[in-house]
């Protein structure tokens, strides 16, 4: 490597015989890596014999300052590796703040792709559909959780999120009860690790049948049949009935637009004509 790079390395998300010959080759050759976890990180290069350059940590509590260092050390003229325990930096993991930082101080990012959670779960999923909407975790609680499920309600295509053992029941009952529960769905859990896991059916059953919660889940909910437009006299008449029920015009608008897949504005402005 001539010019210092900041290199965006995936790594396997469970099968450690998922490891590509070009991430090997990268992190033997790179000054630095930065990691979530070195013992993580450590275990894997032992594994491939890959002499150890260097590691130090960059997680969610110290992304920024250990984005000071990596600009630092491209400025000195090594390369940085950016790894996570497992799967693709960035994608709901620690990475968008140093790789942004390297771009705007004119260094080159680069990428070496390798396994992740979301595709690996929408090939197994089988669902026709070529778009999808990646969600990451839902909020824990609290009205932000309840607006995204809202959101997903209308949502017509594909939708992926990832949950951890011990809410991915309240999440998929949540799911159940914010979408139509007919809904296609599948459930995959420790995707390309020993114990394999994928429940097929229906959204409404979908809680039920995951068993003993264990290991890292991903969701995939099928897209949405499609469904008529409502017409402006039915917006309309649920924005009155929001605003009957003491909501501002602003906030019944916005309700009403989440609930029936369409544009606030479209809905605000019949709002204030119904109004005036």
């Amino acid at each position: 490597m001539s010019d210092p790079q900041l290199i965006i390395v995936g790594t396997p998300i469970g099968n450690l015989g998922d490891w590509s010959p070009r991430a090997q080759q990268t992190l033997g050759a790179v000054g630095l890596i930065a990691c979530e976890d070195t013992r993580r990180t450590g275990l894997l290069l032992s594994k491939h014999a890959i002499a150890n350059p260097g590691m130090f940590v960059m997680n969610e509590h110290t992304e920024h300052a250990a984005t000071e260092r990596v600009i630092a050390t491209l400025r000195g003229g090594a390369s940085v590796a950016l790894v996570t325990d497992a799967g693709m930096p960035v994608i709901s993991d620690p990475g968008a703040i140093a790789v942004r930082a390297a771009a705007e101080a004119g260094f080159e990012v680069v990428v070496v792709p390798g396994p992740t959670a979301v595709s690996a779960a929408l090939a197994v999923a089988g669902f026709t559909s070529g778009r999808y909407v990646f969600e990451g975790f839902l909020p824990r609680k609290g009205k932000e959780r309840q607006r995204q499920l809202d959101e997903l309600a209308n949502q017509s295509r594909i939708v992926v999120l990832y949950e951890a053992p011990h809410r991915v029941e309240r999440t998929l009952t949540d799911l159940a009860d914010s979408m139509d529960a007919t809904r296609l769905c599948v459930v995959a859990r420790e995707l390309t690790k020993l114990h394999e896991q994928v429940w097929r059916g229906r959204l409404a059953d979908a809680a039920a049948g995951v068993g003993e919660a264990r290991g890292e889940y991903v969701i995939v909910v099928d897209a949405a049949a499609p469904k008529p437009e409502a017409t402006d006299d039915e917006l309309t008449a649920a924005v009155t009935l929001a605003q009957q029920q003491g909501l501002s015009t602003k906030d019944a608008a916005a309700q009403v637009a989440r609930a029936h897949g369409v544009g606030r504005r479209r809905v605000y402005e019949l709002a204030t004509k119904s109004g005036s």
